[in-house]
């Protein structure tokens, strides 16, 4: 507390804003604090630690450059770390959860010679400041590329005679309602869409993006409301192994549970976000722009589908996979294809060109002069690296709204 209001003196008496320095600065002086959200039992936070720590060894930085902050929750208290960093010597704050961005405002203010990263983040292209920047992936094309792999599996489930009922259903766990889980989570039904018909999909939300006990609990109330396969986004181990106890296959997240879930664990999916933390780094050092709203791609090695389990996979899977990836890579086939006929539709409607994202979901940063679905397909993550796809399309049930939804 001591540091947030030596912090707002400094803002008080200071009577403008001292522009963020252009020059760069050695490789050996980079020091980079990253914040977590939880730890290494998070599958979501692992995820960060192995991205940055490949990226060091890439670029040859060595250990002590880079200090990592774990289990730092969505309030003020992440803000009074990344000033304890900047007290140790670190000149660039990446910050790993959606809501680290609301606390840090006046730290980034303060200090304009610091660069501030806020993964998964919407507000950097509304803020005055030059010195905080977003970034994301296109993960919703790696969870298309995973739904193929569930809507095949389906397929083989339902050729088999051993559907729970009349038509494959998919039931999904989800952490919260915002777009980014909803962009998430719809990808997913459309990648098993597309080779599996007449798929239907439940969504049940937790209300956190890290709590395995509701997780596993989410994953028993799908299954046993009659759920063939399920996946998630949420990061725990909870949903995998509520598959695995049940023999239900099951789709993840961030991290393959192959060897603990060999029987059920079909495919996953992740950002790689290797690839961003050398490029901000490597950005920093030649003193050179760094984009305001990064977007990473499959083609840039930034989404990854992978350790597809052959063991539980329909024949023939990868292969369909790679296909459908090179198309995506060519530019032919889009995730939000609004062109074919009954693919997306909203009660019974198609995504027209008319079509806008809740304006909750993007601080309205979107005005009547923005094209969104054009070209025949939604058009995600590209006013702003955060996804704001947010459509409730017809196919997918959401079991619970407690959550605002």
């Amino acid at each position: 507390m001591k540091k947030m209001l030596a912090l707002l003196l400094t803002l008080i008496l200071c009577a403008s804003v001292i522009p963020a320095m252009a020059e760069g600065i050695a490789k050996e002086d980079i020091k980079m604090g990253v914040i977590l959200l939880h730890d290494e039992d998070s599958t979501y936070d692992m995820n960060f630690i192995n991205g940055v720590t490949e990226a060091f060894a890439n670029l040859g930085l060595s250990e002590d450059q880079l200090i990592i902050a774990r289990n730092q929750p969505e309030s003020n208290q992440c803000a009074e770390t990344a000033l304890d960093l900047i007290d140790e010597g670190c000149n660039m704050i990446f910050f790993d959860s959606y809501g680290h961005q609301f606390y840090t405002d006046d730290a980034v203010a303060a200090y304009p010679n610091v660069k501030f990263f806020h993964a998964t983040g919407d507000r950097a292209h509304l803020l005055p400041y030059e010195n905080v920047y977003n970034a994301f992936a296109d993960i919703y094309e790696g969870r298309y590329l995973a739904g193929i792999a569930a809507g095949m599996k389906l397929n083989e489930i339902k050729a088999a005679g051993q559907l729970k009922g009349e038509t494959p259903l998919m039931g999904y766990v989800g952490a919260y309602t915002y777009a980014e889980v909803v962009s998430g989570y719809t990808s997913f039904y459309l990648g098993a869409k597309s080779v599996c018909p007449d798929v239907q999909m439940k969504v049940q939300f937790t209300g956190s993006w890290y709590d395995e006990k509701e997780e596993k609990a989410a994953a028993e109330a799908l299954i046993a409301a009659g759920a063939d396969l399920i996946s998630q986004h949420a990061d725990s181990m909870g949903a995998p192994t509520a598959c695995e106890n049940a023999g239900i296959p099951n789709v993840c997240y961030n991290i393959s549970t192959k060897e603990s879930c060999p029987n059920t664990y079909l495919v996953f999916s992740r950002i790689n976000w290797a690839p961003y933390f050398e490029y901000i780094i490597e950005k920093t050092i030649a003193g050179e722009e760094i984009a305001t709203d990064w977007v990473g791609t499959i083609a840039g090695g930034s989404v990854i589908v992978t350790d597809l389990n052959e063991a539980v996979a329909a024949p023939g899977t990868q292969e369909a996979i790679d296909a459908a990836m090179a198309e995506m890579v060519a530019g032919t086939l889009h995730v939000f294809d609004t062109d074919t006929e009954g693919f997306i539709t909203v009660k019974g409607q198609l995504l027209t060109n008319d079509w806008r994202p809740d304006p909750k979901y993007t601080d309205g940063s979107f005005d009547e002069s923005n094209k969104i679905v054009y070209d025949g397909y939604f058009h995600e993550s590209m006013y702003r690296s955060a996804p704001y796809f947010d459509a409730r399309i017809d196919g997918i049930e959401l079991l619970n709204d407690k959550y605002g939804f």
